[in-house]
């Protein structure tokens, strides 16, 4: 015990003697810490181990933080300020409050005097604001062990998926502890906040629509019917009023601002539209109708539900990166952050999702072979083979008795597919070969998973011009995948583009391991920041969006 004392005492003075800086350490000030740590080690006696409260104080031998003898600590201050100037919190969320109450509390305590026993509880309660507020602004809103519960449950009706997460490389416990060994919370707070996938931007949209909440939003859009250019209506008024609240609509010298859909509304309509993933026709329907119908509320909620989704994505220090993002349907490869390539992609059907998960681009392959998952070939295969035994034939898919390179061909007509329909294991594999019937198309890119996921070619070309493309079993489909071959040729010495494209002329299969491997996360945003500065915004198309906000926490 006599041991313990000292090593206390010694961090009092250690303690003191970095945070008091060039001021006198009064025996008052020495008398004042080292009872406050006596206090402090018997009060959390009774926490549980785990707690916060009792691994921060063990951590920094139980040493008084925020509450000296005669004025606040600077961490104090910080951490005060700090909250004060967060403009993406609600002014009138709990958080918020809690800040200014504490802040208040402990200049009364000052002014008017308070027993060490009071500033302890006050210790205390401000340690767990600044716990909530790390968790706030670090590890955000989503109760993620919900979420993954309500995903797993989606297997009862036989939809299967997986979200891997990242956790934040942030830790409160030691923030606070660089900040007494000489250094200041305020910069420990500030350069904690996440850089990746433009989430400083996203913040600053959030304070955007903060501000257009505290000005009363924006109107209701109201119309009879489709509204078309050149068409008078009453609502249009309120139509360009709603658009020049969020910066879609700039006045013209031409434009009249009457009730006339006149081009310079239009304008602002098809920004709108493609801010928003809707069909870029200047025409306002009932879906885009509804989307300008969305409250200021609304979107502030998504924004925060997304801000909270980049905070558990990878941190990427690669100068190549391949970002594919569910909801917009597309692919973009950056490199040193900056957008190089962008393209359209088909993603997984609601009924068979994409996962979300990262992992890097080793192999590409020419020509490739389709190797049907066991899930395809008992949903799809057998079925089909049990009306008609030459039905994969048709599809130029082979049949053999295994996996091995000396497997044997099988004929369809002499194996009992019923018994294999249902069954944990069906000991044939199903290939497409090479060919303008594979589904795969020319080209296969690898990043090893357990998901078998990939992103490919594909003969159904059509696809891609629509507007949302969730079509796909859960693969990746590239509307321009040879363009994106020339991308990675670009930076792989051994990977030679007119080489491949004589080789894509046959259907000899050709694997090429890239020597310059490229990261890829697979994301799920509805709202984000794009590399213009625009804010963009995306239909939840697996309703993940909903299943989240079931369980969001609001500060």
């Amino acid at each position: 015990m006599k041991l313990r004392k000292k090593i206390i005492q010694l961090y009092i003075v250690l303690f003191s003697l970095v945070c008091i800086s060039v001021t006198p350490i009064f025996a008052s000030q020495l008398e004042y810490q080292e009872e406050a740590s006596e206090v402090i080690m018997n009060s959390l006696q009774t926490q549980p181990k785990r707690s916060f409260l009792r691994r921060l104080y063990t951590q920094l031998f139980f040493v008084p933080i925020w509450m000296h003898e005669k004025k606040l600590s600077p961490a104090a201050e910080d951490l005060f300020d700090f909250i004060k100037e967060d403009n993406t919190l609600n002014p009138l969320g709990k958080l918020y409050k809690s800040n200014l109450a504490l802040e208040s509390t402990a200049a009364n305590f000052y002014a008017e005097g308070s027993s060490l026993t009071q500033k302890i509880e006050l210790e205390f309660k401000i340690s767990q604001l600044y716990y909530a507020y790390t968790n706030y602004a670090y590890f955000g809103s989503i109760n993620w062990g919900a979420f993954q519960a309500r995903i797993s449950n989606l297997m009862v009706n036989d939809v299967s998926t997986e979200w891997v997460l990242h956790r934040p490389k942030v830790n409160p416990i030691l923030m606070l502890e660089n900040a007494a060994l000489g250094g200041s919370l305020n910069e420990e707070l500030k350069k904690s906040v996440p850089t990746q996938f433009r989430y400083k931007a996203l913040q600053k949209e959030l304070i955007r629509y903060r501000e257009i909440e505290a000005n009363g939003g924006w109107p209701k859009v109201e119309l009879q019917g489709v509204l078309k250019k050149g068409d008078e209506e009453f609502g249009v008024e309120s139509l360009r009023e709603r658009l020049r609240v969020t910066g879609d609509y700039v006045s013209c010298e031409n434009s009249f601002e009457d009730s006339i859909y006149d081009k310079c509304l239009q304008k602002a309509v098809k920004i709108f539209q493609k801010r928003n993933g809707l069909n870029t026709d200047g025409t306002v329907g009932s879906g885009t109708l509804k989307v300008l119908n969305k409250t200021v509320e609304e979107r502030i909620t998504t924004i925060l539900l997304n801000l909270d989704r980049i905070k558990w994505l990878p941190n990427r220090s690669s100068h190549l990166h391949i970002v594919i993002n569910i909801p917009a349907f597309m692919l973009y490869f950056e490199e040193n952050t900056k957008l190089i390539q962008q393209i359209r992609t088909v993603v997984g059907k609601p009924k068979n999702p994409t996962p979300i998960f990262s992992n890097t681009v080793k192999t590409i392959v020419l020509n490739p072979y389709w190797n049907l998952p066991k899930s395809i070939v008992q949903k799809e295969m057998i079925p089909k083979l049990l009306k008609n035994p030459n039905a994969m034939v048709k599809k130029g898919i082979e049949i053999r008795t295994g996996w091995g390179a000396n497997a044997k061909k099988v004929k369809a007509s002499t194996i009992d597919w019923a018994k294999y329909r249902y069954s944990n294991h069906v000991p044939f594999r199903f290939a497409q070969i090479p060919g303008p019937k594979n589904a795969l198309g020319k080209l296969k890119f690898l990043f090893p998973n357990k998901y078998a996921v990939y992103m490919h070619d594909t003969p159904a070309k059509s696809l891609f011009s629509r507007t949302k493309r969730a079509f796909s079993h859960g693969c990746i489909r590239l509307q321009k995948p040879r363009e994106l071959l020339k991308t990675f040729a670009k930076f792989n010495s051994n990977l030679s583009y007119d080489k491949s494209q004589k080789i894509l002329k046959g259907k000899e299969r050709t694997q090429i391991s890239l020597k310059e491997r490229v990261p890829v996360d697979i994301i799920y945003l509805t709202a984000w920041v794009d590399y213009d500065g625009k804010l963009q915004f995306r239909d939840d198309i697996y309703k993940y969006d909903e299943m989240q906000l079931k369980s969001f926490r609001k500060w």
